[in-house]
């Protein structure tokens, strides 16, 4: 039986975002795997932390180059302006954060942006980026903040177009 087709909408992605947060992992870590297959050797190999709470999503390493890297999600064509990113990550080795552009009427990913450095070295400092507050206030309205979590403007990414460009971004070693 042929599947029906809809087109998702804002409010899918809004009101199932746990659902698409994995989904957009799931489509990421196999556009990085189709990559290994067809030009790398099947090189690459990919792990998920069992506890979330050093800032990272994946463990991907390739070429003699481990990165932590947290994903970041928006629809193409969203506002979204900053991204949260944990003060963990820098103590990884090349730790990263990859934000995912998603087409949200037929989920293809892209553009990505980057924030990290090159292969083997530690992430930009985040020393003097703004702490983040919680988005919910206390009874008495006050947002506390969170002292572990920095806030990054998008002009902090570098934007790569493709997939591919963002498999050599990561991997090769300068």
């Amino acid at each position: 039986m042929p599947f029906e087709t809809s087109e998702p909408t804002t409010t899918q992605h809004t009101e199932n975002s746990s659902y698409r947060e994995k989904l957009v992992e799931h489509l990421f870590v196999a556009e990085l795997l189709k990559l290994s297959w067809l030009h790398h050797d099947c090189s690459l190999e990919i792990a998920k932390p069992e506890v979330d709470n050093s800032g990272y999503d994946l463990i991907v390493e390739a070429n003699g180059v481990v990165r932590h890297v947290q994903l970041k999600t928006s629809i193409v064509g969203g506002k979204t302006a900053v991204q949260k990113i944990h003060t963990k990550l820098a103590e990884k080795p090349s730790g990263c954060v990859v934000w995912i552009y998603i087409d949200e009427k037929n989920l293809r990913l892209g553009p990505f942006l980057y924030f990290g450095s090159e292969a083997g070295k530690p992430l930009p400092s985040l020393v003097n980026r703004k702490v983040a507050k919680h988005t919910k206030g206390d009874k008495d309205g006050v947002k506390a903040e969170r002292p572990n979590i920095r806030i990054l403007p998008k002009g902090s990414f570098t934007p790569i177009e493709s997939i591919e460009n963002l498999y050599v971004r990561l991997f090769s070693k300068a």
